[in-house]
């Protein structure tokens, strides 16, 4: 046995309704009642310890914080919001993105009952009608909002919904009050307000991205968070010895930065490093400079994130030496991971001088967020694991699919003040709907873990009545088109065949109308047609370039950059007609 992990067993059972109930046959180890328990834990155990770590405003150095010097700001925090009347039902909004006084006003109010919500930071800087972030503050009510800057937030402050909330920046400007005021405030009563929080509190508000409606405001409880540490835990034991160190930029506003990979740092007693790049061309210069100063123990990332670091790790003696040193995980999420990148990967961690281990998993906002996770030496591309301590997962055939439904501790109560969208998403036994569907790495072997096969409402059915499946279309598009796309929709709803809707690479937007680009493309979709054997459910007959940026307003996209296609689908309708267009001249065909 790897000491890395524990071995899977899995059990499956016949359910009486119909499908199959798979489980984990381990049994869930004790926790701490409340997610932020562990911050006091360790701040006696360890009060010098780093803890976070953030580049200076001048980026010239690393600004650090001890775990003891986090958990006593963090108290007097907490005295603060409670002298300022916040409580279950007047929280907290936080507007602006991953840093050490987000951090410190989260773990403050969720010590005490008090509600956070860590808003996505396009809703109010990208947005042009800031009607998501209007949303989000109407549906969570604050009684405090910070940003780091009020200035630079000037226009979310001012939205009718924001006016009820005292407002927080680092320096006070306007009617914002200084972040220094709460550090300020006396630490009195505090210890008492802690205890008396319960483990089923709503503590954490976290938005889904939205389909073709506003985002759904999903609770997170103390329970839910600290019981998914757990399980993560359990699957992966050498975080009990070798507490994580994490170079991270995924936001807090969403639950595999913060709650994934945050709550994993709060656990163990690791370091978190607050990467200020973004898996942008333009943007990851930072990522590298931050990169040179800290080996990770882990690395968590989404495949652009790879794709972009790929070359400097391969190439770069220094980066490589950095992102290998201490490297024990490699870890994937938010989309599949094309198999050329896979092996990519491979080849690199081979160089590193311990054993390093691709890993994934499958969860959802809704779910805190782990529901299976890969924990074995040698695992398969695509495979996303098997199910952790407690998490109960339903598996329902639905046509030649198997539809994901999930029950356990780590499952949110509901959507805030949604009576519509709970009665939809939770079915007579208490099980979530997940809207996903999975199939078996091996049929005969459950051990061998799950693969994820794409979500039930993108599939369609062709004119001819043929079951298009875009789970198995779309990661083997992107693989062979990686170099011209950046993402895409996969199309063909009573249609002759399947065509393909794509959002261009962005450095090689000017090249759209290049004949060799289109060379290129058109050779792509030849070799991908060629895997298919011709069948129809598996060629691409044709294709079409977005010219014009996906929507964060229209919720076409997330901050993250992954995509909501039905909201795509409504909103480029347009397109999708004339990418089905004989006679439009900016339609490929191989």
């Amino acid at each position: 046995m790897d000491p890395t992990f524990s071995t899977p067993d899995v059990l499956v059972q016949p359910h009486p309704g119909g499908g199959w109930l798979v489980r984990s046959a381990a049994t869930l180890p004790d926790h701490p009642p409340r997610v932020t328990d562990n911050l006091f834990a360790w701040a006696e155990r360890q009060p010098h310890a780093p803890f976070l770590r953030q580049r200076s405003a001048d980026g010239t150095a690393w600004r650090s914080l001890s775990w003891g010097e986090a958990a006593d700001q963090v108290r007097r925090i907490a005295a603060g919001l409670l002298a300022r009347g916040l409580g279950p039902k007047r929280g907290v909004a936080i507007l602006s993105g991953n840093g050490i006084e987000h951090a410190l006003l989260a773990l403050a109010a969720m010590s005490v009952g008090v509600p956070v919500t860590p808003v996505s930071v396009p809703y109010s800087l990208a947005s042009q009608d800031l009607l998501k972030l209007r949303h989000v503050l109407g549906l969570a009510q604050p009684g405090l909002i910070f940003a780091e800057s009020a200035a630079v937030f000037a226009r979310a402050l001012a939205v009718p919904e924001a006016m009820a909330a005292d407002h927080v920046a680092l320096e006070a400007h306007g009617r914002a009050t200084a972040f220094a005021d709460l550090l300020a405030s006396p630490n009195t009563n505090t210890e008492r307000a802690i205890a008396a929080v319960p483990p089923d509190a709503l503590v954490k508000l976290l938005f889904t991205s939205g389909s073709t409606g506003m985002p759904k405001g999903v609770q997170n409880t103390h329970r839910m968070m600290a019981v998914n540490q757990e399980q993560i835990a359990y699957a992966w034991p050498f975080l009990y010895r070798e507490p994580p160190v994490l170079l991270d930029w995924l936001p807090w506003s969403h639950t595999f930065g913060g709650s994934h990979n945050f709550n994993m740092i709060l656990r163990h007693g690791g370091t978190l490093w607050i990467d200020d790049g973004r898996p942008l061309p333009q943007e990851f210069g930072r990522t590298l400079r931050n990169l040179r100063d800290v080996s990770p123990t882990i690395s968590f990332n989404v495949p652009k994130g790879y794709e972009l670091l790929l070359p400097h790790v391969e190439d770069e003696p220094d980066i490589r030496d950095a992102f290998l040193g201490r490297l024990r995980i490699v870890f994937y999420a938010a989309a599949a991971l094309a198999p050329p990148m896979w092996r990519r990967l491979e080849a690199v961690i081979a160089q590193a001088p311990r054993a390093v281990h691709m890993a994934a998993s499958w969860g959802l906002t809704e779910t805190a967020p782990a529901v299976v996770l890969t924990h074995a030496a040698k695992v398969a591309s695509g495979c996303i694991g098997t199910p952790l301590p407690s998490a109960e997962m339903l598996l329902l055939p639905d046509a030649d699919k198997l539809e994901v439904r999930v029950r356990g501790p780590q499952v949110t109560p509901g959507y805030l003040n949604n009576a519509e969208a709970n009665a939809a998403s939770f079915d007579a036994e208490g099980f979530f709907r997940t809207g996903d569907a999975m199939r078996w790495v091996d049929p005969a072997d459950p051990n061998q873990g799950l693969r994820f096969d794409g979500r039930l409402g993108e599939d369609f059915k062709l004119a001819t009545g043929t079951k298009v499946n875009v789970g198995a279309i779309k990661p083997r598009a992107m693989a062979a088109l990686m170099n011209v796309a950046r993402d895409m929709v996969v199309c063909g709803h009573d249609r002759d065949d399947i065509g393909l809707l794509l959002i261009p690479q962005p450095h090689r937007m000017a090249e759209l109308d290049d004949p060799g680009f289109l060379a290129e493309l058109r050779d792509g979709l030849r070799a991908l047609n060629a895997e298919g054997g011709g069948a129809s459910s598996l060629t691409i007959a044709r294709a079409l370039f977005l010219r014009a940026p996906l929507s964060l307003d229209a919720g076409e996209m997330t901050d993250k950059g992954s995509l909501n296609v039905r909201a795509i689908l409504a909103h480029r309708a347009a397109d999708v007609a004339r990418l089905y267009d004989n006679e439009e001249k900016e339609v490929i065909t191989p």
